[in-house]
């Protein structure tokens, strides 16, 4: 069993949540959200935001809070092989009550197919609220390219 070693980001100032599945193993290695170089979250968000991509964890940390943006992911905990989304198993979601009621949510993202069938299997109900699903910023999502994946992500815009 892998536990999430990440806390989540966010604060009451924060109008959307981002959801990811679990951390890949470059993530759990550097301790923060989308380690991995070739993942384009952090691209994508600065590309939104009209900022300099981030590079440190408090740069990540302050672009995401600048702008209002909460993040974390769907699994407190899961049996997974590597990074594979496809190998987790024995799943115990995240308790998001502590960022729903803290701060004045408008919207909940997913980041990619997994955290979004995830989200609808063991959150959405205890939410009480829909996510809105988006095309995963994970360098094995190949065929989006990262236009495409901005033009996709754009829906924050109306939030941010």
């Amino acid at each position: 069993m892998t536990h999430h070693p990440i806390p989540p980001v966010w604060d009451e100032n924060s109008k959307i949540l981002i959801l990811g599945s679990f951390p890949s193993v470059k993530s759990r290695e550097t301790s923060f959200f989308y380690g991995h170089p070739q993942n384009r979250f952090w691209r994508v968000i600065s590309d939104l935001t009209n900022s300099p991509p981030p590079v440190t964890v408090d740069d990540k940390k302050a672009l995401l809070l600048m702008n209002g943006i909460a993040l974390w992911d769907v699994i407190a905990s899961c049996d997974i092989v590597g990074s594979s989304d496809s190998s987790i198993k024995n799943v115990t979601p995240n308790d998001l009550s502590p960022i729903l009621t803290g701060a004045d949510i408008k919207a909940v993202f997913t980041n990619g197919a997994t955290a979004h069938k995830l989200y609808q299997k063991y959150i959405k109900d205890s939410a009480g609220r829909e996510d809105v699903p988006l095309p995963s910023t994970s360098p094995a999502n190949a065929a989006w390219t990262l236009e495409k994946l901005i033009a996709s992500w754009k829906v924050l815009n109306e939030y941010i």
